[in-house]
């Protein structure tokens, strides 16, 4: 007689899988929200920072937006606190390291993919704080609130920074003898990725070279997509190419993490 083995139905594997995020999740917030202090400098930097490069940003390039140039700014100032926020995930982890915590996780049932991706959706709770502020304190400023595009275009933050935190994740655990270098490697990267996406200037009048570098970047897409959502335009080519470069980011940040976290429980 035969004996047939079924296997675990799929919706019941990602009940289980989203049940670890919430887990990994609500650890990782549980210090932050008993240190108020650094989540409220986190909300207010973005605005001082729009503060700061805003006015300058509209005085020298007012002709080439018009009246929309908080339209195209505060957009790249969400996925800029993104960028920094995710990339720096992995500097979490080196303190594990250093305590121990981080081996005593990896003994647990719970799903590698959750280590990774609970740690950067952590991340993304505070953005979201900052966007309502940010977006509060600009809509008196002629900045027009899309509330559909604004919740695609968050939706779509998180995606790229689940990728870009499991790049961060695998990064700590590379260096994680010389913790060191998990600072130099993240700067040597972030400022030209940003500088090349064209967030906080655009490249339309730079040289050809940082046009061309720009194409190959993934930041760019994501940040143009970004732009196209906070102004309304749901269904345009732009938003499907940022969508394209957040799964991508997503996919090989993921593969590299779980691969780098079960070469180092080995």
């Amino acid at each position: 007689m035969t004996t047939l083995t079924v296997s675990e139905p799929a919706f019941v594997a990602d009940r289980h899988l989203l049940r670890d995020i919430r887990i990994v999740m609500t650890r990782e917030l549980k210090p932050v929200l008993r240190d108020p202090f650094s989540l409220l400098f986190g909300m207010i930097q973005p605005l001082v920072f729009l503060a700061l490069f805003g006015p300058l940003l509209s005085g020298s390039m007012g002709a080439t937006f018009g009246a929309g140039v908080w339209q195209w700014f505060v957009p790249s100032i969400l996925v800029m606190t993104t960028l920094f926020g995710t990339s720096t995930t992995g500097a979490n982890l080196l303190f594990e390291f250093q305590t121990g915590a981080h081996e005593r996780m990896l003994v647990t049932p719970l799903s590698r993919s959750s280590l990774l991706i609970g740690r950067a959706l952590k991340e993304m709770v505070p953005l979201f704080g900052q966007a309502v502020i940010v977006i509060a304190v600009m809509t008196p400023f002629a900045f027009d609130l899309h509330v559909g595009g604004a919740l695609v275009g968050l939706a779509l933050l998180a995606v790229f920074g689940v990728g870009l935190g499991s790049f961060s994740y695998a990064l700590a655990i590379a260096v994680r003898k010389q913790d060191w270098m998990f600072w130099v490697v993240q700067q040597t990267f972030l400022f030209p990725l940003m500088i090349l996406s064209g967030m906080l200037l655009p490249l339309d009048t730079g040289p050809g070279w940082m046009r061309v570098a720009s194409k190959f970047n993934p930041l760019s897409y994501l940040v143009d997509a970004e732009r196209t959502l906070f102004s309304g335009d749901v269904w345009s080519s732009t938003v499907l190419w940022g969508l394209v470069a957040a799964i991508v980011t997503a996919a090989l940040g993921l593969t590299v993490g779980i691969r780098a976290m079960l070469r180092s429980a080995a």
